[in-house]
């Protein structure tokens, strides 16, 4: 399936890389990599039509704090994304390194957390991922942060442009090894909140559409108790219109998670996609643009694995080049960086040893595909709409990704595969609001940029 462009990256020394996330941090329109440093500066990764180049300035860069985490929302409602990168020296309960909250004002780069009315809140405990939630429907993020051995912590903006720790007033503020976290319209219309944890159960928070949450992970069918959660991903993963979750579980099975009826979840993993492994990111994306998601489990110290839908049913693939099996996954992400329809994966390593990035791309094939990102009012991407294609007979269910994997956060498009069908019927998008937006014909091998109505 995939083969190996590392040689694209043009400074790619061996480190202790972390998570991924995709964003545009200059603000030109087209989305960059950032990727956690933790043993010394993050990076910027921009492709300049030729490769991939570090654009980080010191402030990102941030070179003496251990970054592990990174997702992007726009909360203050300005257009454009901040970015919350998650700092961790220790592995559980409190630690020294606060995070960062990066907002670009006039001057650059300013770190939210750094300003004396914000100091009261930061986070000193120890986190693994981070996902952005738009829990009123009003356009604006807050970041909910995954803590391991502390309360979870859910930032928004006051009216007076503070950051304020909501988690207590939405009903979320629980105390686990947090580790991975995934936020979309799972199972009500609003964005939900998914988490995958350690040494105890899930937690399932459910929209109640006045800003707090229930959680329902034991009636979902989603606890899985004796597991060690990592990385999780979203996807209609047998076509009834429904999300379903793929859930990486450390040296235990994993779970494929079907939406059997509306809210109640059930394990139908295949056995060789249940196998226990060292697991860190999951992804579910069309890589090939056949049409169908693939699910690629990154895995650190032992084989990555890749599977596809064939006839109904999930069959494991080679992943080509990916296979990486001395590579010490840490992170990963997808994106389509250099705009030829299809999508690139980014594989970061470290923990247990120094490793370069690699970057991933699949064969060339004229297979058509369609690419749909929603905005918010104020322009920025609306991470946690969900988006419809009807082609060929058959629906695609897609949702703009507020952080998955592990760590990491994906692209802000709905990316989908079309295989030889060269006609798209419809397009449906669905803001987080409730606002709904309907495009009749659109032409395939495009990118649509869909404002909100």
């Amino acid at each position: 399936m995939f083969v190996d462009y590392s040689h694209l990256i043009r400074h790619n020394p061996p480190r202790l890389h972390y998570g991924v996330a995709v964003v545009d941090v200059d603000d030109d329109g087209v989305c960059e990599l950032f990727v956690a440093g933790f043993d010394g500066a993050n990076r910027v990764l921009r492709w300049d039509g030729v490769a991939f180049v570090d654009i980080a300035d010191n402030i990102l860069a941030d070179a003496q704090r251990q970054a592990i985490g990174v997702a992007a929302g726009d909360i203050d409602g300005d257009g454009r994304e901040e970015i919350y990168v998650l700092n961790t020296d220790t592995f559980a309960g409190r630690k020294r390194f606060g995070d960062r909250l990066f907002d670009y004002q006039e001057t650059g780069w300013v770190d939210l957390f750094e300003l004396p009315q914000n100091q009261e809140a930061l986070n000193l405990t120890a986190g693994r991922s981070v996902a952005v939630v738009d829990r009123l429907g009003a356009g604006r993020y807050g970041f909910f942060v995954a803590n391991y051995g502390g309360p979870f912590r859910l930032y928004e903006l006051d009216r007076f442009g503070e950051v304020q720790d909501m988690a207590s007033a939405a009903g979320i503020s629980f105390t686990t090894g947090g580790r991975g976290v995934i936020a979309l319209p799972l199972v009500t219309p609003r964005m939900d909140i998914f988490t995958v944890n350690e040494n105890g159960p899930n937690f399932l928070f459910a929209n109640r559409g006045d800003g707090t949450f229930e959680e329902i992970a034991r009636r979902a069918g989603l606890p899985d108790p004796h597991e060690h959660g990592r990385g999780v991903a979203a996807g209609d993963f047998d076509d009834d219109g429904r999300f379903d979750l793929v859930c990486g579980n450390w040296e235990g099975p994993h779970r494929l998670f079907l939406q059997k009826w509306d809210g109640l979840f059930v394990d139908a993993a295949p056995p060789d996609m249940a196998e226990p492994s060292r697991v860190r990111t999951v992804i579910a994306a069309d890589f090939d643009n056949d049409g169908e998601l693939e699910i690629f489990f990154n895995n650190i110290g032992e084989p990555n694995r890749l599977f596809t839908r064939r006839n109904g049913g999930w069959t494991k693939i080679d992943p080509g080049d990916a296979l990486e099996p001395g590579g010490l996954g840490t992170g990963a992400a997808v994106g389509d960086f250099d705009g030829d329809g299809r999508l690139e994966l980014l594989v970061s390593h470290g923990e247990a040893d120094l490793q370069p990035l690699s970057l991933y791309r699949t064969m060339p094939n004229d297979h058509a595909w369609l690419r749909v990102m929603p905005l918010i009012r104020a322009g920025a991407p609306a991470r946690g709409a969900v988006v419809i294609l009807e082609s060929g007979g058959r629906r695609q269910l897609r949702a703009i990704d507020a952080g998955s994997g592990y760590l990491c956060q994906m692209e802000a498009v709905a990316h989908f595969g079309l295989g030889r069908v060269r006609t798209v019927d419809r397009i449906e998008v669905r803001w987080p609001d409730g606002a709904t937006v309907t495009i009749p014909s659109p032409a395939p091998n495009q990118v649509l940029r869909v404002p909100h109505p």
